[in-house]
C-alpha cells in the first residue's frame, strides 16, 4: 500500500471552516497551469493507469491459484508469472512518468509564479517597500509559491490518484465477492474518527513549528548580518541571543519528537486496521471457500485488494480542507500580484529624449498616500496598517524653476522636506497636487525608464549589492568598458583604493558594501553616479562620510561632474551649500527663502540664523 506523506499534514479544518472556492480564483489558478495542460493530462492519466495497473496482480494470482496450479499447467503459470512482472515494471515507469510530469508542472509553476511576483515587486512604489516586511515579502515568493504549486501537483495529483484507486478497487472487490468487501468497509469507522483526530493535532503541531522556526530565522537574518552582529557585540548580549535561540531551538526539537510519534502512531494504526480487514477477509473468506461460494483465488485477490482501500478512503477524509488549503497559497500570491501600483507609465507617456535638465516645481503640494493605496495589510507589521501616515500636507505650495546647469543646495532642519522635495524629481512618490516637470514635461507623462535614466543619485547610506566592486558599478552602466570604470574611479578618487586590494575590481564588498570604509563606499557611489553621467544629479549629503581631505577631493571631481549638468544638493556643509548657485531654504515644508550663500546671509533671515547657530557648519581643518 502506496502512502501518501500529504495525508499525516492536513490543512486547518477551523481555518477554512464554512469557506468555499472561488471560482475567480480557480479560473486564474488556471490560467497559470493552462500552459501546462497536456502534462496536466498526462500526469492524470499516468495516474489512471497506475491504478489500473495495480488490479493485475491480484487477478493473475486469482487465475494461477484456481486454474493454472488446479491444471497443472506450468506454461500458463509461467506466462501468467511474467505478466505479473511486466505489471510490475509497467507501474514502475508510470511512477517515474508521473514524478516527471509533476515535476515539470510544480517546477514550471514556481518558475512562473516567481517571475510574476518578482516582476510585480519591481514595479511596486518606494511607499510599499517603507511598510512591507522584507521576511514577509520573501516568504510569498517562496513559500506560498511552493504551496501554491503543491496545490496543483501534490493535492490536486493525490485527490485524483485516491478517487481513482478507491473506485477501481471497490469496484474490483465487489466483482469479485461484494459481501467480503462491505466487511471491509465496517471496519473503517475505527480508523477514520482517530485519523481526523490526529490529522488535527498533526497540523497544529506543524503550525507551531512553522511559526517557531520563522522566528528563528528571523533572529538569525537580523543577527547574521554585519550590522546586527555588531550591535550584539557592542552590547554584549551573545549570552542573551544564545538563550533565546536555545530556548525557540528546544521547543522545535520537543514539538518534533511529539510529531514524529503521532506519525509513527498513526502508522501503526493503519496497518492494525490493515490487519483487521485482512484478518477479517481471510477468516470469514475462508467459510465462504470452505462452503464452495468462493474460490481460494478469489478470496487472495480480496486480501490483496483490501489493502488499498484504507489510504485513499482516510485520505478523502480532509480532501476538501487540504484543497482550501492549499489554494489559500494561491490567493496569498494574487494578494501581492492584486496590489495597486500607485505610480506606473501614463498611457501615451513619452521618452525623455537628450534631456537638458530643467526643473519646474509648479504650485506642488505633497502627502503621503495612505497605506491602503500603496501597501497590503498582511505584509505589514501587526498593526501597522491602523498607524497608517499622517493626512497632513509635507510640502506646501512648491513653486521652483531650476533651469539646466544650475546647482541648488537644498537647506532647512531636519523633516523640513528637502528629501522629499528630491524624491519628486525621480517619481519616487507623485505630487497630491501641482506638477513636477523636467524640460516642460510633467515626470507622470514621461516613461520611468527614460526618466531614471537622466537622474542620478547618490543618497547619505549608499547601497552596495553583495558583489564585486566592478559589478556594483557596472549596475550603472551594463555595457561600460574597463577604462570607462577607472576613469569613473579616478574622478571620484577612489581607483588607487580598488588597486590596492588584492583583487582589485574584482573584490566582493560584503553585504551592504561593509568590507569598504563609509568614505569609500560614498566614493564609489560617486563613481556610480559619474559612470551613469545623468543629466541631474541629486546629493543627498553625498560628501557627509568623507574626511576633510576626501571631502576637498571629491567635491572637485564634482564640481567638475556637475558641469553643465542640473544639481539638486542636500547638505549641512556650509562649504558644500556655499558653492552652489542657489540656496532654498525649506522649513516646515514650504520654501521660506532662496538666494545665493551671500545674499542670505545679508538678508540676516533664516539662513543666516541656521549659520550662526552651527546648524550648517564648515569643513573642520586638520
Amino acid at each position: 500500500m502506496r502512502m501518501n506523506p500529504h495525508m499525516l499534514m492536513p490543512g486547518d479544518a477551523s481555518a477554512v471552516k464554512g469557506v468555499r472556492l472561488n471560482w475567480s480564483s480557480l479560473r486564474r489558478v488556471w490560467r497559470f497551469a493552462r500552459p501546462y495542460r497536456w502534462a496536466i493530462s498526462g500526469f492524470l492519466a499516468a495516474i489512471v493507469a497506475a491504478a489500473l495497473i495495480a488490479l493485475v496482480p491480484p487477478f493473475v494470482f486469482r487465475t494461477i491459484i484456481d486454474r493454472a496450479i488446479p491444471d497443472g499447467n506450468r506454461g500458463w503459470i509461467t506466462v501468467l508469472a511474467a505478466i505479473v512482472v511486466v505489471a510490475a515494471v509497467f507501474d514502475a515507469g508510470l511512477a517515474i512518468v508521473q514524478r516527471w510530469y509533476s515535476a515539470r508542472i510544480g517546477e514550471g509553476l514556481i518558475y512562473d509564479l516567481r517571475v510574476a511576483l518578482f516582476t510585480k515587486v519591481q514595479e511596486m512604489p518606494i511607499a510599499f517597500f517603507t511598510r512591507t516586511q522584507t521576511g514577509a515579502l520573501i516568504s510569498r515568493l517562496n513559500n506560498d509559491v511552493v504551496g501554491a504549486q503543491t496545490a496543483v501537483t501534490s493535492t490536486l495529483g493525490s485527490i485524483v490518484s485516491n478517487v481513482i484507486v478507491l473506485t477501481t478497487t471497490l469496484g474490483a472487490m465487489i466483482a469479485i465477492e461484494w459481501r467480503l468487501t462491505l466487511l471491509a468497509l465496517v471496519v473503517l469507522p475505527v480508523f477514520i474518527v482517530p485519523a481526523r483526530r490526529v490529522g488535527e493535532r498533526l497540523h497544529g503541531i506543524a503550525h507551531e513549528q512553522m511559526n517557531l522556526n520563522a522566528e528563528m530565522n528571523t533572529q538569525m537574518s537580523e543577527r547574521f548580518n554585519v550590522a546586527g552582529a555588531m550591535l550584539v557585540k557592542l552590547f554584549g548580549r551573545n549570552s542573551r541571543e544564545v538563550g533565546a535561540f536555545s530556548s525557540r531551538a528546544a521547543r522545535v526539537r520537543d514539538i518534533g519528537i511529539r510529531s514524529a510519534m503521532y506519525g509513527r502512531v498513526f502508522f501503526v494504526a493503519l496497518g492494525l486496521v490493515g490487519a483487521m480487514g485482512a484478518a477479517a477477509i481471510y477468516g470469514i473468506g475462508a467459510h465462504l471457500v470452505v462452503s464452495g461460494s468462493l474460490t481460494s483465488g478469489s478470496l487472495v485477490a480480496m486480501a490483496t485488494l483490501v489493502q488499498r482501500i484504507y489510504q485513499p478512503l482516510t485520505g478523502l477524509t480532509n480532501a476538501r480542507v487540504d484543497l482550501m488549503t492549499a489554494f489559500a497559497s494561491f490567493e496569498r500570491v494574487f494578494e501581492v500580484l492584486d496590489a495597486p501600483v500607485a505610480i506606473q507609465d501614463s498611457p501615451g507617456a513619452v521618452d525623455l529624449i537628450d534631456p537638458r535638465g530643467a526643473i519646474k516645481f509648479d504650485h506642488v503640494t505633497f502627502r503621503y498616500p495612505p497605506a491602503s493605496a500603496v501597501s497590503i495589510a498582511s505584509l505589514e507589521a501587526s498593526g501597522v496598517m491602523q498607524g497608517s501616515d499622517p493626512d497632513v500636507d509635507v510640502l506646501r505650495d512648491i513653486n521652483l524653476d531650476i533651469p539646466p546647469g544650475e546647482t541648488v543646495a537644498l537647506v532647512g532642519a531636519s523633516g523640513s522636506g528637502k528629501t522629499t522635495t528630491a524624491s519628486l524629481i525621480a517619481r519616487l512618490y507623485d505630487v497630491t497636487a501641482g506638477s513636477v516637470s523636467i524640460d516642460g514635461v510633467d515626470v507622470r507623462k514621461i516613461t520611468g525608464d527614460s526618466l531614471h535614466a537622466a537622474i542620478g543619485v547618490v543618497s547619505q547610506d549608499p547601497h552596495l549589492f553583495h558583489e564585486t566592486i566592478g559589478d556594483n558599478l557596472r549596475y550603472a552602466k551594463t555595457d561600460a568598458s574597463e577604462e570607462e570604470i577607472v576613469q569613473a574611479c579616478k574622478a571620484a578618487r577612489i581607483h588607487e583604493v580598488i588597486a590596492s586590494l588584492p583583487d582589485g575590481y574584482e573584490t566582493v564588498v560584503g553585504e551592504r558594501g561593509y568590507r569598504l570604509s563609509g568614505g569609500e563606499k560614498q566614493r564609489l557611489a560617486i563613481a556610480r553616479l559619474l559612470l551613469k553621467d545623468p543629466a541631474v544629479m541629486i546629493l543627498d549629503e553625498a560628501t557627509s562620510h568623507l574626511d576633510n581631505e576626501n571631502e576637498m577631493l571629491v567635491q572637485e571631481a564634482l564640481n567638475t561632474a556637475m558641469a553643465n549638468r542640473t544639481a539638486i544638493v542636500i547638505a549641512h556643509r556650509l562649504s558644500t551649500v556655499r558653492d552652489a548657485d542657489r540656496v532654498v531654504v525649506l522649513d516646515d515644508g514650504r520654501i521660506i527663502e532662496q538666494g545665493t550663500h551671500d545674499e542670505l546671509v545679508r538678508a540676516n533671515g533664516a539662513y543666516a540664523s541656521q549659520v550662526r547657530a552651527g546648524e550648517l557648519f564648515t569643513t573642520l581643518q586638520a
